[in-house]
């Protein structure tokens, strides 16, 4: 059992998958190039995402993506969770698990899509707008008193595995997310998890 969890939001609690891949075929559009499909978005995702954005626009500034993405995400449909995963997180909560959110997202969009879960006072800390998480983690570890053997970082891309190895506490990779689980077990996370039955395995 782990008796703290920090979670990524998007392509893990938030099911937002298909709305990323309309918005940046809405981005390649922008800058001239061809849309890609939702499985070479999964396979060539990366976090930090400038990583994934400069492999097909070598020049793009952050500054640029950001402003385009600001512009594309308006009109997108309403987000939804993954099915089941409030009642899991609820579950956590009164197993008395402390969890943490670590996200990328801004909280104009993210705070609103908490309320709308059913999911306000899950979380004992969100840490938002994280676009590199390495500068946030340690401090959201220290600020919540978490030990390193009691805590596990839940994400569905590169970075939070990367970025959990790197401080020393465990891994779970979900395979419902923005990465393949062919790409995901590439980078040996502690837990690979596909259902969330196999979440409350770890977690509980």
């Amino acid at each position: 059992m782990f008796k703290n969890v920090i979670f990524d939001w998007s392509g893990v609690i938030n099911d937002s998958i298909e709305n990323h891949l309309l918005v940046v075929n809405k981005i390649f559009k922008r800058f001239g190039a061809n849309e890609i499909s939702m499985e070479e978005l999964r396979e060539n995702w990366l976090q930090p995402y400038m990583l994934f954005y400069n492999k097909y626009f070598p020049d793009l500034t952050i500054e640029e993506e950001q402003a385009v993405y600001k512009e594309c995400i308006v009109n997108s449909p309403k987000s939804k969770p993954y099915l089941g995963i409030a009642d899991v997180l609820k579950s956590f909560k009164i197993a008395e698990v402390k969890m943490v959110i670590l996200s990328s997202d801004s909280p104009e969009t993210l705070l609103p899509e908490m309320a709308d879960f059913g999911l306000d006072g899950v979380f004992t800390d969100i840490v938002m707008d994280a676009y590199d998480k390495s500068k946030s983690i340690r401090g959201l570890i220290d600020r919540n008193n978490f030990k390193a053997e009691e805590t596990i970082f839940i994400g569905d891309s590169n970075h939070e595995i990367e970025e959990g190895k790197r401080i020393g506490i465990k891994t779970g990779a979900v395979t419902w997310g923005y990465c393949t689980k062919t790409k995901l077990e590439s980078l040996n996370p502690d837990f690979v998890i596909d259902t969330l039955e196999e979440l409350k395995s770890v977690i509980l």
